[in-house]
């Protein structure tokens, strides 16, 4: 197999691209994504739907060692991370262009992982692209339809929005109002998956 030649040295650069990477590998899976605001998570994607969301550490790796690849595995401050830090680590080995799907459990305390088919060290082979690890039980669920109605709940609204209440009295009666209008609403609204 033919090596891909790195594009990237600077490793906080290479991080932002394997990152953009991860992405679009993802997106081929079929896989939704997010990227949760700010450096500061021990996670950097959040990959899934409502009822199964899964965090993701993604890192990348060009450092040949033997017959394979060292990918470090340290967070904030050059630690270790911490159980229950992200579900799965995605590493991307840059110059074979492929990923481990790795789950969480399986590098908790280590610092560094051996990933190759080549290496008497790898121990890493069923995750390599293992990308149906994150998809979870809904995967293959789909919705056939959903349902919703509103209705105008009539003058009560109207009065309710551009009411101040002077008294205390005037705050119970608004609050009756709002009760009665989310009342309406709820009877009068169906919702079907």
């Amino acid at each position: 197999m033919k090596k891909r030649k790195p594009l990237i040295r600077h490793k906080k650069l290479r991080g932002e691209w394997a990152e953009l990477c991860f992405m679009v590998a993802d997106a081929e899976h079929a896989l939704p994504v997010c990227k949760p605001w700010g450096e500061m998570r021990s996670y950097d994607f959040v990959v899934g739907w409502p009822g199964h969301f899964v965090a993701v550490q993604v890192k990348s790796t060009i450092c040949e060692l033997g017959a394979g690849y060292a990918c470090t595995v340290r967070g904030g401050r050059n630690q270790r991370y911490p159980r229950g830090s992200f579900d799965f680590l995605a590493a991307y080995v840059v110059l074979e262009d492929c990923w481990y799907i790795i789950p969480e459990g399986l590098i908790v305390g280590k610092e560094r992982l051996s990933l190759s088919s080549d290496s008497a060290r790898a121990h890493y082979e069923e995750y390599r692209e293992a990308w149906h690890l994150m998809k979870g039980p809904k995967a293959n669920s789909r919705i056939d339809r959903i349902q919703g109605c509103a209705e105008e709940v009539g003058d009560e609204m109207d009065m309710l929005a551009s009411a101040e209440p002077e008294s205390a009295c005037d705050a119970s009666s608004m609050a009756a109002i709002l009760s009665r209008a989310v009342r309406a609403l709820g009877e009068n609204c169906l919702y079907g998956v």
